[in-house]
């Protein structure tokens, strides 16, 4: 059964520039085949009927599109082992709002809040035997790390497998974001809520 998470999908753009920061660290398995997302929230594995109501609720949410600008990196978690290496991304009011709207509209659809507080961030890489020393050295090689901020014009519905090569993610649905002023006529602007 395949896992499955909401993200912002990535310009391709961006993708080149996230995949030149996947290099030089030791006992990293980066990110394959430029599979780069953010994720708004992790689902995991959901029964098909219920995989289903989540696809049709997630069209309620309402949000304006934004500009989102990655920078900086860092890694997971912040105290022992780093498990993790990430790209950061900057303060934005809208991917709170949007973050917020899926978490409201996902509750109708029985699914629990998250108990950890949403730090935004794409994943570059997972660790294996990388010591605190070689994060930090990598780290401090990328700590300018800025690009230009990009649209975000929806949000997708992704499922995950599991291969030997690792996972395989598959786009099941994809969400537009509208403009107050661009919703169809006669579609409602609240049903979202605000998280």
């Amino acid at each position: 059964m395949p896992r499955l998470f909401v993200a912002i999908e990535l310009p391709e753009d961006a993708k080149d520039d996230l995949a030149h920061l996947c290099e030089g660290l030791q006992g990293a398995r980066w990110t394959r085949d430029r599979q780069f997302h953010l994720t708004l929230r992790f689902l995991g594995e959901l029964a098909p009927d219920r995989a289903r109501n989540v696809e049709e609720i997630l069209n309620a949410v309402r949000a304006d599109p934004f500009e989102l600008e990655l920078g900086g990196v860092g890694h997971f978690p912040p105290r022992g082992r780093p498990r993790a290496v990430w790209a950061g991304i900057r303060p934005c009011e809208g991917l709170t709002e949007l973050h917020g709207r899926v978490a409201s509209v996902l509750r109708r659809a029985g699914i629990s809040p998250e108990g950890r507080k949403f730090a935004a961030h794409v994943t570059l890489g997972r660790l294996t035997g990388t010591t605190a020393t070689q994060v930090g050295l990598y780290e401090s090689r990328h700590l300018h790390f800025c690009r230009e901020p990009f649209p975000v014009t929806g949000f997708a519905l992704i499922s995950s497998f599991l291969s030997r090569e690792g996972a395989l993610h598959r786009v099941e649905a994809r969400y537009p974001l509208f403009g107050r002023k661009d919703l169809p006529a006669g579609v409602p602007t609240d049903l979202g809520g605000h998280g």
